[in-house]
């Protein structure tokens, strides 16, 4: 099997010395055949015989990237995974969201930001939503949105990257109210705007803000505090302001919801740390330091919740940290702080606990990422797998997903002993040669009903994952 990898690993290494990891794109032809050719023979696919749970927000049902569904092939074809359709989307970096068989996807279109309704079996678009945009990214990544839509019943909630908050109506996209939290909180723009996805929780819509006092120097980021808009819970019917709670200033991780120990809890893995409270009442129960000294660092995985501890990574400086929460307070069980051996720097991916161990993808760039496998207990790196990129993953019946952010999708059967590889596809359309899926590939994997989604910066793919009979 490390034969195998050698070889998968060389054939990444060579897309990305072959231009996919330096941004080089080429528009692929029109797609309006390939999703007109999708849409017939896709139309009579049948729903999963169970219930099939919707992937209404950021990681899908539990948040944390694990999809319930079961009767993946594995190993996979040698040809790959079969592609259903696939569409030319506009820039940004945020993933779909689906609910009651619609499809919704949050992007950019020259100076408008697009909500687009679909068909997630065909990509055929039903409605659009739009408004206007001036964001540009200082460090010059797109000007796309970061966040996917967050879908509750008949709403459907978009956070900007230029700090716009809107509620639209599921049915229609009609606007139902918007927030410009950037004027109202004093948002001073984060390194690469706003990024971090909202939660619904009851009758609210908690949103990590950070925002600063009125009078803040926009040029002294160094020197910026918070004004009590660390995060912000507002009505989801209405968009007024419930509560807002402490200082800390706004990271690209999404809020966290979890019950432990019969209590509702909601963890934010903030600019400077990590917060703990109870979502209902805005009660904040502690705040615990963690951050880089750099200060372009960012922290960017969501916090991976097991029973009542807590795991957070970064990958600027600190590493890893594990703690055990209560009322009123933690205990630290290990932290790499202090230690120059670190277990797991994860980037933008949120790693997956399965069995009491963490998969992530481990490593600030691309050329030092590795794909590893860590004991949520210790710390300990139980196997590591080098050249596959910074990497997504997914958990699905017994496997990982694994996405690179070069383009290629590998299968993997999850086993904290060894790295399995049981499937490697890399997207072309027929009789091309150029690749579907380019770097950067910053975008989770979503499943929905068999049918797995993955977008690059400009391009959605719909791939067979769990193949259906039709009656």
């Amino acid at each position: 099997m490390r034969d195998m990898t050698s070889i998968r690993g060389g054939i990444l290494l060579f897309l990305l010395l072959a231009g996919c990891g330096q941004a080089q794109t080429q528009e692929i032809a029109t797609d309006s055949s390939k999703v007109e050719a999708g849409a017939k023979a896709n139309a009579d696919r049948p729903v999963l015989d169970k219930f099939v749970l919707d992937w209404a927000g950021f990681l899908g049902p539990f948040g944390n990237s694990v999809s319930p569904e079961k009767g993946v092939v594995a190993p996979w074809p040698k040809e790959g995974l079969k592609i259903l359709w696939h569409r030319k989307v506009g820039t940004g970096y945020g993933v779909p969201s689906i609910s009651k068989g619609r499809m919704f996807l949050f992007d950019r279109h020259e100076d408008k930001n697009r909500l687009t309704c679909m068909r997630p079996e065909n990509g055929e678009e039903l409605w659009r939503f739009e408004y206007p945009t001036q964001f540009r990214d200082k460090f010059g990544y797109n000007g796309g949105p970061r966040c996917c839509p967050v879908i509750d019943d008949q709403r459907i909630f978009l956070h900007g990257p230029e700090g716009m908050l809107y509620c639209v109506r599921f049915k229609d996209g009609k606007e139902l109210w918007k927030v410009d939290t950037r004027a109202d909180f004093g948002i001073v723009q984060n390194f690469f705007g706003v990024g971090s996805t909202p939660v619904v929780e009851g009758d609210l819509l908690i949103v990590q803000v950070g925002g600063s006092p009125k009078d803040s120097n926009q040029r002294e980021f160094d020197k910026l505090k918070g004004n009590g808009s660390g995060v912000v819970a507002f009505d989801k019917r209405t968009g007024k302001v419930v509560y807002r709670i402490t200082d800390a200033l706004a990271s690209y991780a999404s809020p966290v919801l979890a019950t432990i120990n019969g209590r509702r809890w909601c963890f934010v893995f903030a600019r400077g740390g990590l917060i703990g409270f109870e979502p209902s009442k805005g009660k904040v129960d502690f705040h615990f330091p963690f951050r880089s000294d750099d200060l372009e660092s960012v922290n960017a995985s969501n916090p991976v919740v097991v029973g009542d501890r807590v795991f957070i990574s970064e990958c600027y400086g600190p590493g890893s940290a594990l703690l055990t929460v209560k009322p009123g307070g933690y205990e630290v069980l290990w932290d790499e702080t202090k230690n120059f051996k670190k277990s797991m720097q994860a980037h933008w991916m949120t790693p997956i606990h399965h069995d009491g161990y963490i998969y992530g993808s481990s490593g600030r760039h691309t050329q030092n990422a590795e794909l590893r496998c860590v004991e949520m207990a210790t710390g300990q790196v139980m196997w590591r797998v080098p050249r596959l990129g910074r990497c997504s993953l997914l958990m699905v019946d017994g496997h990982l997903v694994c996405l690179s952010e070069i383009g290629p999708l590998l299968l993997i059967k999850i086993n904290p002993k060894k790295f399995e590889e049981a499937g490697f596809t890399i997207a072309k359309d027929k009789g091309k040669e150029q690749p579907l899926l380019e770097y950067p590939c910053w975008a989770a994997p979503v499943l929905w009903n068999g049918l797995l989604f993955v977008r690059s910066e400009e391009r959605l793919v719909c791939f067979e994952l769990i193949a259906r009979k039709r009656s």
